[in-house]
């Protein structure tokens, strides 16, 4: 939720974040009902006032007191109506996004701001991650479709190692930087949902399930476990490590993107979220940081990848700059997103009542900060596609050794 006060205030900054996001809001309407809000707000407290002067006032006041009483009511009911559109029209309202950010209607106006490694040469013995994994046994996809449906899948004994490991290196290059380590869980009430953003208008890609929903990502309970909360502004920047399985419905995704595991329905995370004082600069420097966790991850498991700028058009509504990584998938033939980083400045504390008291004590909402640390299986793909050997085989990234009992090679199954 973007500060009512910038709104009233920077209308035309508020219009062009609307026009560069394609936001659906009408600026003019919220001014509008907006000001009717305020009018009624401050007629109702007078009303209040007088009915209580004239409630000590005697039996002589008793007409008065019952007229203003009557018109209280009606100045009342006509408020709960416009509090109700101008709380919707509120949660439509984007976030401003920084000045650098570049400006374009969808990801093609992404702009590649970094590379990192050389995308491998292979030869004709090339396999995607599908034929790797099947080959090593260590996927079924066929005969977990019969249960769980399309896009499910299995993991088994190579690829669990693979996927364990990951999660363990993670943990070991990040945590020792400050962070909070936590398992979340992910079926939840509806208010989280609302303060990240994710609700209203993307139910659609959310499991419900009597009246609760399974989360897409930890940084919707992350920001739950801060709900209303006044934190200490020496915590600052508080930064949580969430482990937790993810589910989206991927409505709208049909034939884009189907094959293997790079769109599932369900999937396992580790997600950084940071939260910090309301200074701009305090947050860059944040998500430069949370952005550098993730390229080290993926320079230790020796992936080519690209740093993304992501333009205004693909960024979602409450992000105020934006970042994605995106890591080479031999099978594709082309880089495919691995990580998304993001600055939100106070957009989800207003709407989740996350605040802090600074220095001087003064009551302030907080900035919050996400990006992903490792996302599996998503980023499985990269990994055997990128280390495959012309027999099948997968070599197994040094900093993995450690964790997959020294484990150098992953070979495929033999032939029954």
């Amino acid at each position: 939720m973007l500060d009512p006060e910038i709104i009233r205030t920077q209308p035309e900054a508020v219009r062009e974040a609307v026009r560069v996001k394609g936001a659906p809001i009408d600026v003019d309407r919220l001014l509008s009902v907006d000001g009717e809000w305020r009018q009624l707000t401050f007629a109702a407290d007078e009303l209040r006032a007088r009915r209580n002067r004239l409630s000590k006032a005697g039996p002589s006041a008793r007409t008065e007191g019952a007229q203003v009483r009557d018109e209280l009511r009606q100045v009342e009911d006509r408020l709960r109506v416009v509090s109700e559109e101008r709380d919707r029209l509120l949660l439509q309202v984007p976030a401003i996004p920084a000045p650098d950010v570049p400006v374009g209607p969808d990801a093609s106006a992404n702009v590649p701001v970094k590379h990192w490694g050389r995308p491998p040469e292979l030869g004709s013995w090339q396999r995607d991650h599908v034929e790797l994994l099947h080959g090593l046994g260590a996927l079924e996809t066929e005969r977990t479709a019969v249960f769980a449906g399309s896009r499910a899948y299995t993991l088994r004994n190579a690829a669990v190692l693979l996927e364990q490991a990951v999660f363990r290196l993670a943990l070991d290059l990040i945590r020792p930087h400050g962070f909070d380590l936590v398992e979340v869980p992910t079926l939840l009430g509806p208010r989280p949902f609302y303060g990240t953003g994710h609700f209203p208008d993307n139910e659609g890609q959310t499991y419900e399930v009597d009246g609760r929903f399974l989360a897409g990502t930890a940084e919707v309970p992350l920001l739950g476990l801060h709900l209303d909360e006044i934190v200490d502004g020496a915590r600052l920047p508080i930064r949580h490590l969430g482990l937790s399985a993810c589910y989206r419905r991927e409505a709208g995704a049909a034939g884009r993107d189907t094959r293997g595991l790079y769109r599932v329905h369900e999937f396992r995370k580790l997600e950084q979220f940071a939260v910090c004082a309301a200074d701009p600069a305090a947050s860059d420097a944040l998500h430069f940081e949370l952005l550098g966790h993730a390229e080290t991850l993926l320079q230790a498991l020796e992936l080519p990848y690209r740093v993304v700028a992501v333009c205004t058009g693909d960024m979602g509504l409450g992000k105020v700059r934006m970042h994605d990584i995106e890591t080479w998938m031999p099978g594709r033939g082309d880089y495919g997103e691995t990580h998304s980083c993001s600055s939100l400045g106070d957009w989800q504390a207003r709407r989740a009542g996350l605040r802090y008291r600074d220095a001087e004590g003064r009551l302030r909402y907080a900035f919050t900060l996400n990006n992903t640390a490792a996302a599996s299986p998503r980023l499985l793909i990269p990994l055997v596609e990128c280390h495959q050997q012309p027999d099948g085989s997968v070599r197994v990234p040094a900093a993995l050794r450690p964790h997959m009992g020294g484990i150098e090679v992953l070979s495929p199954e033999p032939a029954v």
